[in-house]
């Protein structure tokens, strides 16, 4: 079935009605194509609406110059401590 549904669509279960419309007006704020199955047997899974709708942060080295301070806490220069 998930062959079908457009890359773009993101899925969803919820336990309640109130929950899913919830979720749906959060999606459509963000104008998200959403399917969310409303289940009330089985466990809440909005994981992939959540990674949409709060993306990760890109990561970004940390520059440490020879004569900044060492991150360990030794209070040394970097290129006098771990920058050896």
């Amino acid at each position: 079935m998930r062959q079908d549904i457009d890359k773009n669509t993101v899925i969803g279960r919820v336990q309640t009605q109130e929950r899913l419309n919830e979720i749906a007006a959060l999606c459509n704020e963000r104008g998200l194509k959403f399917i969310i199955g409303l289940e009330p047997d089985k466990p809440e899974d909005i994981s992939e609406i959540q990674r949409r709708l709060n993306p990760p942060s890109p990561y970004t080295a940390l520059h440490i110059g020879r004569n900044d301070p060492c991150p360990c806490g030794s209070g040394k220069k970097y290129k006098k401590c771990c920058g050896r």
